[in-house]
């Protein structure tokens, strides 16, 4: 039996299917906007801590299961270092080239001349700050490597630190020109290594990081940063990411670096990039005690040596194309505790001048995201098509033909959409009148997807500076 008589269903105003389905998209947007984690707040940055940052102070704070008291900075000077190079068989056994084994600022006999003798540290109270080695994946890199590696070098870290910077079958001669930089502008000891072609069933990024960790374990560092050779660091960004960590027990801290955005493409769609991908992974909920969502940013991962090592990392996601997120699943799976959120002192310095590139870095990854799924490559579609491009065309539809209901739904809904855009753009100090414009930037992403989906189907699959990557079997971080 009918609640509302058939009179009073006489007397309602018939909705065309334009109003109805724009009447969906404002009650999605009206979730997204309460439901989904507050994604659209730009708010979750290194959690604070009374740990360790502040120079000159002795403030105590304890690691994961100890007391660990914080540093009195002291002063030191250091030496330029001189890079060294290893060159490796695909098993990391063979070295040659280093000079001594060592560089100038650097090893000697496994300890750190910057301080370190036979394991202690003579930097003032560094002792008290963990041990970290900076890992970084490089392959073809030498148009950034200049803007982006003297800037680790230059890290301003009260305890001991190394740069190791792996050398993944470059053909641009990018080894050579890290082991110059480290020549020309000094700061912390960096080595060289190369591992050789990946191993079947290996992206060639993990297969980079799974030697140049290896070669980082081997001095017992208590922490990973893993960072790509295209992400530029403040002087401080090491030393505020391990008292993060440190303060707040974390065993993974990840940030998404400020991307470029200095063409008309990237400001069109690079901001979107972030938005889209904290709408998908709400960094709030990854960051909750009980978290409901588990991602992290691939170009800035401090991470815990017991924490890789009892997670299988990165042996466990060797396959995986969207690797920060298999990591951090890995590391969730391991009973780790992760952070994630946007970054102030971490920038990338890759250039997306066209929408060429732009197109290809999402493409790239887009159906891999997706798992390969058809049925989920017609969802997404669906969803996007309904959440951004129907109220526009609502708004514009419903105006010209008096469709009322169609052009206030779909007006609001976009009016929703844009605000909550607003805040992205501030983060990248964009212009507001930018965000009216995400719907045209969700139809890019719409098309870009289809398009790795067709690669995907045409053989060409997940495509990267040379390298092809098929469809993995199925893997524990799926």
């Amino acid at each position: 039996m009918s609640l509302i008589s058939p009179a009073i269903w006489g007397r309602l105003p018939r909705m065309s299917t334009l109003a109805w389905f724009a009447l969906g998209s404002l009650a999605v947007w009206a979730w997204l906007l309460l439901g989904q984690g507050f994604f659209w707040r730009t708010d979750q940055r290194l959690p604070s801590t009374s740990w360790g940052p502040a120079r000159g102070s002795a403030s105590p704070g304890p690691t994961k299961g100890s007391a660990w008291p914080g540093p009195a900075n002291g002063t030191a000077s250091r030496r330029p270092a001189h890079g060294s190079a290893e060159r490796g068989d695909g098993n990391g056994s063979a070295e040659r080239g280093a000079v001594n084994g060592s560089v100038t600022h650097g090893a000697v006999n496994g300890s750190v001349a910057h301080g370190a003798v036979n394991g202690s540290v003579a930097h003032g109270d560094a002792g008290r700050w963990p041990r970290v080695a900076v890992v970084v994946p490089a392959r073809d890199e030498a148009g950034v490597l200049p803007l982006s590696l003297p800037s680790l070098l230059a890290q301003d870290y009260p305890g001991v630190a190394e740069v190791v910077l792996v050398d993944d079958g470059s053909t641009d001669g990018t080894g050579a020109l890290a082991v110059e930089l480290a020549r020309r502008c000094g700061g912390l000891p960096l080595t060289v290594v190369s591992p050789g072609e990946p191993e079947p069933g290996w992206t060639g990024k993990l297969w980079a990081l799974r030697h140049g960790m290896a070669r980082a374990r081997a001095r017992g560092p208590e922490f990973l940063l893993l960072t790509d050779a295209d992400i530029a660091h403040e002087p401080d960004s090491l030393r505020l990411l391990v008292a993060a960590a440190v303060g707040n027990e974390l065993d993974l801290v990840s940030q998404m670096a400020r991307l470029r955005v200095e063409s008309p493409w990237e400001r069109l769609v690079v901001p979107a990039f972030v938005y889209f991908f904290a709408q998908l992974y709400p960094f709030r909920w990854i960051n909750r005690k009980r978290p409901l969502a588990t991602a992290a940013a691939g170009g800035c991962v401090l991470l815990r040596t017991e924490t890789a090592v009892a997670a299988g990392l990165p042996e466990v996601i060797r396959q995986a194309v969207i690797d920060d997120v298999s990591l951090a699943r890995a590391v969730r799976r391991s009973g780790g505790r992760i952070w994630l959120g946007l970054a102030d002192r971490v920038d990338s310095v890759r250039p997306y001048p066209g929408l060429g590139e732009l197109w290809r870095m999402v493409a790239r990854s887009a159906y891999a995201q997706l798992r390969h799924n058809p049925l989920l490559l017609l969802g997404t579609v669906a969803g996007l098509v309904l959440v951004y491009l129907v109220p526009p065309v609502a708004l514009v539809a419903g105006l010209a033909g008096g469709d009322g209901p169609a052009a206030w739904a779909g007006g609001a809904a976009w009016a929703v959409m844009a605000g909550t855009y607003l805040p992205m753009l501030r983060y990248y100090r964009q212009p507001w009148w930018l965000a009216p414009l995400l719907p045209f930037t969700a139809f890019l992403y719409l098309l870009m997807t289809v398009d790795s989906a067709v690669r995907h189907y045409r053989g060409v699959g997940a495509a990267w500076k040379g390298r092809t990557y098929a469809r993995p079997e199925a893997s524990p971080e799926r």
